[in-house]
């Protein structure tokens, strides 16, 4: 994963359902680079929860390479992808900036770390366990890393501790 090579552009290529592992294995196959943003979410399967990694834009990978050499073609053609987004005829690059911010909230292998810095009255979302994807309000942050949220239940406020790494900003 490498930020920009002279002549080279970020693009998103929409997939195949089911198939974001699948098109990245195909694409850095090509030697393609690859950007799956992924991040951890829990959902209730079976009356129990599940915490699985997701990806972050469920339905498309970025992909970087020179569009002048008309590479975007052999991306159209991979196993895996349906096409690359355009408006027009050719490919549009996402801007760099984006990408390139997205890259640094995540790890090496494209996971999405906890926020750097929650303050009192943040607006958080929390990412596991029982209130997973609930919206609350954080109302301090102890020593331990432990955050106090403020959650809305039943028509009324639930103080709660969680860990950092549970929590994503909204």
């Amino acid at each position: 994963m490498t930020f920009h090579d002279r002549g080279t552009n970020w693009f998103l290529a929409q997939l195949k359902p089911n198939c974001a592992n699948i098109a990245d294995k195909n694409l850095k196959r090509q030697g393609f680079n690859t950007f799956l943003p992924m991040e951890e979410e829990t959902r209730p399967r079976n009356g129990k929860y599940v915490t699985a990694m997701r990806p972050l834009f469920p339905g498309y990978i970025f992909v970087a390479f020179d569009v002048t050499r008309g590479f975007w073609r052999t991306v159209n053609s991979t196993h895996g992808i349906t096409r690359l987004v355009s408006f027009g005829k050719e490919p549009t690059a996402v801007p760099l900036d984006l990408v390139s911010q997205l890259m640094l909230r995540c790890d090496a292998k494209g996971k999405l770390l906890p926020p750097k810095l929650l303050k009192p009255g943040d607006q958080v979302m929390l990412t596991k366990g029982p209130f997973a994807n609930f919206v609350a309000e954080v109302e301090t942050i102890a020593p331990d890393r432990r955050v106090w949220v403020l959650m809305e239940i039943m028509g009324g406020q639930t103080r709660v501790a969680v860990g950092a790494d549970q929590l994503r900003t909204v």
